[in-house]
């Protein structure tokens, strides 16, 4: 899984290791969230479209946690059973800091609601680009951005400290991303091969 704010660089990540997997003969899925399935994307469109409707912070983690579910158990674990490498922008971590402290719901309140929705389903390895968030948000909300992205500076700065507080997770790599692209690529390829992931 590809965690980090928003302009981190997780798309552009995703691309090289689908490459790479290519490259070794693996089958891949390529994959975001929220998203990923018919109903995914719709659940997508209602979390992220630029609305004046205010949504309570519940009804956001619900509906990120309900299209996971969707994702995990129609699209990600069928692929893993059938032998696919299944790479995945954004995953449960995304949640914890957006909604756990982005949103003050706590962490422990949405891993609750996440670990129903998953079934407990946990990815191998998850890459967290760390970067800045302030450059990488001026970049998305100077292109117009969504409800989320424009959400503020202080709702940016509670999602930084959510993730500064959870990269310790056991099985979360912490990547440099403000490295070039290929330097990023590199790094993540190297903990791959060494872990046999």
């Amino acid at each position: 899984m590809l965690e980090g704010s928003d302009g981190s660089g997780k798309s552009t990540l995703a691309e090289k290791l689908k490459t790479y997997y290519d490259h070794l003969g693996r089958k891949v899925l390529l994959t975001r969230e929220p998203g990923g399935t018919q109903l995914g994307e719709e659940i997508r469109t209602m979390i992220l479209k630029n609305t004046e409707i205010e949504m309570d912070p519940r009804t956001e983690a619900l509906l990120y946690a309900a299209s996971r579910a969707e994702h995990v158990f129609k699209k990600i674990k069928p692929a893993v059973e059938e032998g696919y490498v299944v790479i995945c922008e954004r995953y449960i971590l995304s949640s914890l800091a957006y909604q756990g402290y982005g949103r003050d719901l706590g962490p422990d309140q949405v891993l609750k609601i996440n670990e129903f929705a998953t079934g407990r389903f946990q990815p191998d390895v998850t890459f967290y680009l760390k970067v800045g968030w302030e450059k990488t948000l001026h970049r998305k909300t100077s292109m117009g951005g969504d409800r989320l992205e424009l959400a503020g500076d202080t709702f940016f700065k509670k999602v930084q400290e959510g993730y500064q507080a959870l990269e310790k997770t056991k099985g979360i790599q912490v990547i440099d991303a403000s490295q070039s692209p290929e330097e990023i690529y590199r790094e993540c390829i190297k903990i791959l091969e060494e872990g046999n992931v």
